[in-house]
């Protein structure tokens, strides 16, 4: 103990010391930022140097091109920047002074002439074109007559100009410290890259020991970029910064080679970080020195030195600060799934919100469960209503209203309220009690009729209140069940790939073992019953891999049936095929349907449909337009498209069917009645729920026996409110669920019991194929009527199999994956 205090203070000073030159560098980088980008010093800087650049020994279009994109970009630091040029130019020579001057001026001339045209972005490359050929023509014109070739030069100058404006106005922007968008498109990148070759040629003719600074920052330009996008960018700066200055100087068309040749180079060493990049510029050089015949080699390669120690101790940050608007490098990459994750949070964390707000709302309508005594105080608060209206129509004129209620109260309470309690169940009140109710009150019939008569109003009210609670226990489920979406739709919404570096590993090594190398290999959840894996690799042809190799080493690595849930084969030999691998189900469901019209028709009034639900649930649905044609087939097409949309949001199946009750019975005031078969198996387990509105019985044939299913409800849309029967049933492997509409149940002629009928029916068919089945039970029905079709008929078979793919019995590697 006594000795850890001074090791526990010492790590604590360093803390505080790290802490301390951490706050040192962050604050010296934002004063360097403050000055040079929000002063406005880097843009001094680079008018200095681009008031010296000229290339072609007399061209000179970079500084009316960059005073023009400041003018429209940044025009309050502008007439600065026209200073900063002139300066710079005086630098190198007084003729070229005054061509800089008479083109600022000849500029500034055409912007106020035309500054009221609208689209001043279009007009600003022609502004330059005339204000860059203008002077210069006037130049060449003082001298002596101008000749074929200085016209030439002319338009080149003016072309270049206007080229150059384009392209600064799209670089200039991206030094903005306010610059929102963080990613810089390939257009923006090459801009950038011709205006820092640009100004590169304005250190022309400065030398620090015989070495040249252009050379120098172009070679230290080319490593930066080198080392943060790889070989494409590093080749491409050094293929524009190799052309701009091989424009400025002949001597120095060598470089462009030297340049690009090292930016391949570095960039293809960057994985040995800043020595590796630097090695490539050194061999570079080397390569082009030796070969090269005008190159002297020395010179050539203390300029790359030179740019090696600027490149080496130019701090990481400023690299990893650059490296997040190049596209394709690891900071970009972590800055783009940074962002990406926090538009997840916000989008979850409001999603979130919006699910508590639903959840809020269920809970101001929720009916609480009400106890004995609650109901005891509300049934005496309904009595005591009820007998003040009678007494208000009775008693109020009566002369002994005195002594019946305050003198003998309790005795004219009881006996009033007896009589109102036979009179609400419906029967005539006591007659021992209407004689001592008689010789109580001396308006004992008028009471009674008055009581008869208030009655009415009374069941009524008891009606509507019941009404009332059914609505707001039906509107509280729905929002619950919509608050519970919402939360499931949040946590989908934060769900990332999960790292699972062991299970990839072993799952690589037992594919390589095969003879299958993995392009990418993404482990998404292991979860048992819930497994995600997207992976992709190539072949040269494809014969069914992932069905017949792959998924089989997945299932019996992760000890549970795995199958292809989706694949995207390349047509193209050694192309990249994508696939997806999930948890196979238990079970698997196989349909049949048969359906007539009414009348041998085109149009039925039935409808059916099988819907793939989440979280391994399959749903069979019938409904049954009332009546027949298409006004009953609207009405059982769109129930089931209710049904099929509610329940793929994850809602329970009850309040599915309430809601879609709700609507039916509030969006018309036509009498548009459905009945609903519905079947929800569980494709993990095989139990079923069914739920029948209205609808006729089920059956299931479970090899010799048969089970028959039914429930008693009314037709959706008949009433506002009303309860549904959930019947629940475990299913086995191989049972055969046949579903039907009244008309095959009603349809057999001259049967006395139809459920017998059917069961024996079904029973002695050989086959157990599903559509078989459908088609067999039609055709029964509809020969008992001599072909006569009186009604719509539709039956639905569905077929549980155990789920078996063909290829999970193949043992191929031996092991398990351990799962998360």
């Amino acid at each position: 103990m006594i000795g850890s205090i001074p090791r526990a203070e010492s790590g604590s000073i360093a803390i505080e010391k790290a802490s301390k030159k951490r706050k040192w560098r962050e604050q010296i980088t934002a004063k360097v930022n403050h000055i040079l980008i929000a002063q406005g010093w880097l843009f001094y800087i680079t008018g200095f140097l681009l008031g010296r650049a000229v290339i072609l020994q007399t061209v000179s279009p970079f500084a009316v091109a960059f005073i023009a994109s400041m003018w429209f970009v940044h025009r309050e630091k502008s007439f600065r920047s026209m200073i900063a040029v002139i300066l710079g130019a005086l630098t190198y020579s007084m003729q070229h002074v005054m061509y800089i001057f008479l083109a600022f001026i000849l500029f500034i001339f055409i912007s106020a002439a035309t500054k009221s045209i609208k689209n001043q972005q279009w007009m600003l490359p022609i502004t330059v074109f005339f204000a860059t050929s203008l002077p210069r023509m006037f130049l060449y014109s003082i001298q002596d007559t101008i000749t074929s070739f200085e016209w030439m030069m002319l338009a080149v100058e003016g072309i270049l100009g206007a080229i150059l404006v384009l392209i600064f106005m799209q670089s200039i922007p991206l030094l903005s410290p306010k610059r929102y968008k963080p990613a810089l498109k390939s257009e923006e990148i090459v801009c950038l890259i011709i205006l820092i070759a640009s100004v590169l040629t304005g250190f022309i003719g400065w030398e620090v020991y015989g070495a040249s600074l252009e050379q120098v920052f172009s070679r230290y330009f080319v490593l930066v970029f080198a080392f943060i996008g790889g070989a494409a960018i590093g080749s491409t700066v050094g293929v524009v910064a190799g052309m701009i200055l091989s424009l400025a100087n002949v001597a120095n068309l060598y470089q462009m080679s030297l340049l690009a040749f090292s930016g391949v180079l570095g960039g293809l060493l960057k994985e040995g970080k800043k020595p590796g990049t630097a090695l490539g510029l050194l061999i570079g050089t080397g390569l082009i020195g030796v070969y090269g015949e005008s190159v002297a080699l020395l010179p050539s390669l203390t300029e790359s030195l030179i740019a090696v120690m600027l490149f080496l101790i130019t701090p990481a940050s400023w690299f990893e600060q650059i490296a997040r608007y190049i596209p394709g490098t690891e900071a970009y990459t972590n800055e783009q799934e940074q962002y990406s994750q926090k538009v997840r949070n916000v989008t979850a964390k409001r999603v979130e919100q919006f699910s508590s707000v639903f959840e809020a709302l269920s809970k101001s309508f929720a009916v609480t469960d009400r106890t004995l005594s609650d109901e005891q105080r509300d049934e005496k608060r309904d009595t005591d209503y009820f007998l003040s209206q009678v007494t208000e129509k009775t008693c109020q004129g009566c002369f002994l209203k005195n002594k019946c209620w305050q003198k003998e109260f309790d005795k004219t309470y009881s006996l009033m309220e007896i009589m109102k309690q036979n009179i609400t169940a419906g029967q005539d009140p006591n007659r021992n009690i209407v004689k001592e109710f008689e010789n109580h009150c001396v308006k004992s019939r008028q009471v009674m009729d008055a009581m008869r008569s208030e009655m009415s109003f009374y069941e009524a009210d008891q009606q509507l209140r019941q009404q009332v609670t059914e609505s707001k226990r039906l509107v509280s489920d729905q929002l619950q069940g919509v608050s519970d979406v919402m939360n499931d739709f949040a946590k989908e919404i934060l769900k990332e790939r999960q790292h699972h570096e062991l299970q990839e590993s072993q799952i690589i090594q037992a594919l390589k073992q095969m003879g299958i190398e993995l392009v990418r290999l993404d482990i998404y959840q292991l979860e048992k019953g819930n497994v995600d894996i997207e992976l992709t690799t190539s072949f040269y042809e494809y014969h069914g891999e992932g069905e017949k190799l792959i998924a089989p080493i997945l299932s019996e690595l992760l000890d549970e049936m795995i199958v292809v849930k989706q694949e995207d084969i390349s047509s193209f030999p050694y192309g990249y095929s994508h696939f997806v691998f999930s948890s196979a189900r238990d079970f698997a469901i196989e349909t049949g349907a048969a359906n007539a019209a009414k009348g041998g028709g085109l149009v039925s009034g039935d409808s059916f449909t099988t819907i793939e639900l989440g979280a391994g649930k399959f749903a069979i649905a019938i409904s049954d337009g009332m009546g027949n044609g298409k006004r009953a087939k609207e009405e059982s097409t769109e129930t089931l498209r209710l049904l099929q949309q509610i329940l793929q949001t994850g809602i329970r199946e009850k309040v599915a069917i309430k809601t879609i009750n709700s609507i039916l019975a509030l969006r018309t005031t036509d009498e548009m009645f459905a009945t609903l078969d519905l079947a929800v198996v569980d494709l993990h387990n095989a139990s079923a729920e069914f739920l029948k509105i209205g609808s006729t019985p089920s059956f299931v044939r479970r090899g010799n026996s048969m089970i028959k299913i039914e429930a008693s409800n009314l037709p959706m849309g008949i009433i506002k409110e009303f309860d549904v029967d959930i019947v629940s049933e475990q299913l086995k492997a191989n049972d055969l669920l046949i579903m039907m509409s009244d008309g095959i149940f009603d349809g057999p002629k001259d049967v006395e019991n139809i459920d017998i009928w059917i069961k024996r029916k079904i029973k002695e068919m050989d086959t157990e194929d599903p559509q078989e089945i459908a088609d067999l039970l039609l055709e029964e029905v509809i020969r008992t009527r001599s072909g006569d079709i009186n009604d719509d008929m539709t039956v639905l078979v569905a077929k549980v199999k155990k789920n078996t793919p063909k290829w999970a019995n193949v043992p191929i590697h031996q092991g398990k994956v351990l799962s998360m």
